[in-house]
């Protein structure tokens, strides 16, 4: 007997031999259209197209987390579980299975059982990956039961310390120097993330007008950077939230090298407790994403009442596309379960529309989408470039959870599945009056010097 078949059973032998053409197969026949990604299993067997990136199943372990979750979810946690991995271009593999994965919707991600070829090829997967228990999910996963109803301040506290409380280091391999966790804005093929991170912080601070002595918040702070730059370069006197402690630390630390601490105060604490305004400028970066569709007018409502009149709202946020049938969205298991509990996408026009609805005039609007996938493709490559400690860091299970969610994230930016864009409003005065430039899109032209 072959040595990789040691301490194995006849019929486990049978089961998994040519294990990568039977699983081709099984899934052409569920699918009803071949397989995009060659396949090469346990075993050793290869089989599927030649060319491009290979899908490796390691564990027969991978194919009963299919069969207990199909789709998206057993997928995902089989990745982080290390059981599955792709050799080759993970963009190009990502992009071919976005036609499974996507484009099918949820009738193959969620197979019916009555379907004769999906009863078959749950057969085929029992007679390959075996019948023992569902193996437990990977310990990266979020255990949603222990923290409260959705969108409560305990909850979203949870939430957020998840995904943030990683560790600044963590996040300073993936993210570089600059510590900003949002899109980047890149000014031409050339140039550095670093100063693609610069000018998108200038960017807000242009569009909300800042001058020496305003008063800006920024709603969900992050490590600092847009404080520090608002200060630095506009004198603006800032207040920054963030739930998350570590978060706050980092930001205190760096505030507090560069000489700002007269500037900028941090506090870690829910943006709905803010009391001391009014701000002359509020900043929503990337922070939006979080708050819920339960709580988004909330959220407006809340943003506004800490403005004075003529103030501005900068509120950069993701979207996805509208659905054909809304009450048919549902949110995405592996970003849910694993990188932003509780997190939600809205659509552009919904968003607007909230925020119309609870006072502001909305006077700009800029698709940034392309941006954020250059972005992450950069973040990637700094995640990539320092695997071992980024591993070492967190978990392997945890470094194996970015690398996905950025690459998939990233494809979904360039197959435009999802954007992001910058809302400009403001908190009219009672006259009516915003104190709005007539020509809103001067702060695209850089300044002088």
């Amino acid at each position: 007997m072959h040595e990789r078949f040691v301490g194995t059973t006849v019929t486990e032998v049978c089961a998994m031999a040519d294990a990568a053409l039977r699983l081709t197969t099984l899934a052409e026949e569920v699918l009803g259209a071949p397989l995009p990604l060659r396949v090469r299993a346990w075993d050793g067997s290869e089989s599927g197209p030649p060319d491009g990136p290979v899908l490796v199943v390691r564990r027969r372990r991978a194919l009963r987390r299919l069969l207990w979750k199909p789709g998206e979810l057993g997928l995902a946690r089989a990745w982080v579980a290390g059981e599955i991995d792709v050799e080759g271009d993970l963009y190009t593999a990502l992009d071919r299975l976005s036609g499974i994965l996507w484009e099918r919707g949820p009738a193959v991600a969620l197979p019916a059982l009555r379907d004769p070829a999906v009863r078959a090829g749950a057969r085929g997967l029992l007679r390959l990956g075996g019948v023992l228990p569902p193996p437990p999910p990977p310990p990266e996963e979020v255990r949603r039961h222990r923290t409260g109803g959705q969108h409560t301040r305990r909850r979203d506290k949870a939430a957020v310390s998840h995904h943030y409380d990683v560790g600044n280091d963590f996040y300073s391999l993936v993210l570089g120097p600059s510590m900003v966790y949002s899109c980047a804005y890149w000014g031409g093929p050339e140039g550095t993330l670093e100063e693609a991170q610069r000018d998108k912080l200038d960017l807000v601070c242009r569009k909300l007008a800042l001058r020496e002595g305003d008063r800006l918040l920024d709603v969900g702070c992050g490590w600092g950077a847009l404080a520090v730059h608002a200060a630095r370069g506009y004198g603006a006197r800032v207040t920054g939230v963030t739930l998350s402690r570590e978060q706050a630390a980092h930001a205190r630390k760096r505030i507090a090298e560069e000489g700002l601490a007269d500037r900028i105060e941090i506090r870690v604490q829910d943006y709905r407790d803010v009391r001391d305004g009014p701000y002359d400028a509020v900043a929503s970066i990337g922070m939006a994403e979080h708050v819920g569709e339960v709580r988004y007018r909330e959220y407006a409502d809340r943003l506004l009442s800490l403005l004075r009149p003529g103030g501005r709202l900068l509120n950069h946020q993701i979207a996805r596309r509208p659905e054909a049938d809304e009450s048919a969205y549902r949110v995405d298991e592996f970003i849910d379960r694993y990188v932003f509990p509780d997190g939600e996408l809205s659509p552009l026009g919904r968003t607007v529309a909230t925020l119309e609805e609870a006072g502001f005039e909305v006077r700009d609007v800029e698709a940034l989408r392309e941006h954020y996938a250059r972005t992450l493709r950069a973040w990637v490559a700094n995640l990539e470039s320092s695997w071992r400690r980024a591993a070492g860091l967190t978990s392997p299970g945890r470094a194996r959870v970015w690398r996905l969610y950025m690459a998939a994230c990233a494809v979904s930016f360039e197959r435009n599945r999802i954007g992001v864009n910058q809302v400009l409003a403001v908190r009219t005065a009672d006259s009516g009056g915003s104190g709005m430039p007539a020509r809103t899109r001067s702060w695209s032209e850089r300044p002088p010097g």
